[in-house]
Formats: C-alpha cells, sequence, structure tokens
C-alpha cells in the first residue's frame, strides 16, 4: 500500500467526512472550550495550505499548515484509526515540515492535547519538543504546546 500526500481541498465529501470524524474524536475526549479545531470553511482561507494523505488513492488523513507571523501552526492532523501504521501520519508530519522549510518559516508549532498519547508520540518522534503557549493560546491542563526550529 502506497501513501502520498498531495495539497487537497476540505470541501471534498471523502476529506470533510475524515474531518468531521477528526472532530468527534476530540470532542469525545476534551471539553468544548478546550477544543481549538478549525472548522472547514476555516481551513479554505488564504493563509492554510491543507494536504490529504491517500493509501492507494483514498483519503485517509489530514493535515493543515496555518501561516503565521514568524511561525506555521499545525492543524487538524488526523489519520483514520483503521489505517493508522501504514505511515500516513508520518508522510504528513514529513510534507508539513517540507512545506515550512521551503517556505521559509522559521519555526513549526502545535497545540494538542494530554490525552493524544499517538500524537504527542509522533510529534517527538518528528524532533517537537514542549513550549509554551503562542498566538491566542492561553495556558490549560489540557493543552500540550511544541515546537521545532526549523
Amino acid at each position: 500500500m502506497a501513501v502520498s500526500i498531495s495539497p487537497d481541498t476540505p470541501r471534498d465529501p471523502a476529506v470533510s467526512a475524515l474531518l468531521q470524524a477528526s472532530h468527534a474524536y476530540l470532542q469525545s475526549l476534551y471539553d468544548p472550550e478546550d477544543n481549538h479545531f478549525l472548522s472547514i470553511d476555516a481551513l479554505c482561507a488564504p493563509d492554510i495550505r491543507f494536504f490529504t494523505a491517500r493509501l492507494d488513492g483514498k483519503p485517509v488523513g489530514t493535515a493543515a499548515l496555518a501561516l503565521r507571523a514568524g511561525y506555521g501552526e499545525i492543524k487538524s492532523m488526523y489519520v483514520d484509526p483503521v489505517v493508522r501504521g501504514h505511515g500516513a501520519a508520518k508522510a504528513l508530519m514529513a510534507r508539513l515540515i517540507g512545506e515550512g522549510r521551503a517556505l521559509g518559516l522559521p519555526a513549526l508549532k502545535l497545540e494538542t492535547g494530554p490525552r493524544n498519547t499517538e500524537a504527542l508520540a509522533l510529534y517527538a518522534g518528528h524532533g517537537f519538543t514542549r513550549c509554551g503557549p503562542f498566538g491566542d493560546y492561553r495556558e490549560s491542563p489540557a493543552s500540550v504546546f511544541m515546537g521545532l526550529a526549523l
């Protein structure tokens, strides 16, 4: 099974279904005020680079890079649990890091939750380390902030 990553639109019905599954998963773990995912409309903004992972042509994962002043923020990172372990998450991370470097960003940052243990391991495996809040985020027991200098 071959994984491919390409720019995409979150409005594609199969991709939207993945995003909705991601939102439902996060809502099952965290209180509404602790969920910081972007809507499908927000993911279509000009300052967002959105990518879809496909496994043998089928959409199985999503990730976005939000361009911020002085850094890029990783958003909407999700891989269908049925296909985890096939390299889609690693391929998405490699694409986001490559995109950040190609855009000349000095750093990538992200916010996730402490219950997202698989995501925390993935990010740490790509060199991300814990940091303090950034942007509009505030310190919270439901948030883990990480960054990677590029």
